[in-house]
């Protein structure tokens, strides 16, 4: 695949994982791929935590389902429907799981590029983030990224020091497919923004309609 097949190919998976094993070289080139990303002041502020144990991943998936109840609560009507059928993670299901992390004190205390905006540490994992899941891509493998915990929670579960912050799990694992249409616009959720409204030039224009 060439890069702009792979950036649009690319999807958040749940449901597709096979368990089948993922290659030791598969998985160096991807991690050295997410470690290749561009970062303020060269400071690197990501790590990566490979999960495979079935106990840590199941008391992950638990919290996970915790969480997912705690935010259905907040739903009513047709939301609560359309998202009582969505698949928020392939946490048991995937191969292995990738938890990136983020150091903010990482090449300081001066940072270089990062005194006006200190976001720019956590865009740099960011980044590091995407060239994971584009590499991954290119390899084949599906990555879902599971946004329902809570940070100290699973901090203490992997034993992630103080200070530092666990930004994604990241399921990884060959894929039967990859959905042609995301799935949250599958399931109705949400719907993807026309380009055009998404450009502007020069200056902020607010939307026609």
């Amino acid at each position: 695949m060439d890069l702009y097949d792979v950036v649009h190919r690319r999807r958040d998976v749940r449901a597709q994982f096979t368990g089948a094993p993922v290659p030791e070289e598969t998985l160096h080139r991807v991690l050295s791929a997410a470690h290749a990303a561009p970062s303020v002041g060269y400071s690197q502020p990501w790590d990566f935590v490979v999960v495979r144990d079935a106990e840590l991943r199941r008391r992950f998936h638990e919290h996970v389902h915790t969480e997912r109840d705690t935010f259905a609560a907040t739903l009513d009507g047709e939301a609560a429907e359309r998202f009582a059928r969505i698949k928020i993670d392939g946490v048991l299901e995937s191969t292995l799981s990738v938890v990136v992390t983020h150091d903010q004190a990482r090449g300081g205390p001066a940072v270089l590029g990062r005194h006006a905006i200190a976001d720019t540490g956590l865009y740099s994992t960011c980044l590091a983030i995407q060239n994971l899941w584009l590499a991954a891509t290119a390899e084949g493998l599906g990555v879902g990224w599971v946004s329902f915990y809570r940070e100290p929670w699973l901090a203490e579960l992997l034993g992630i020091p103080d200070g530092i912050r666990p930004v994604a799990w990241l399921c990884l694992g060959p894929v039967t497919h990859f959905e042609s249409v995301p799935d949250l616009a599958r399931h109705g959720w949400r719907q993807k923004r026309p380009l055009a409204e998404a450009i502007h030039h020069d200056r902020w224009t607010a939307p026609t309609h």
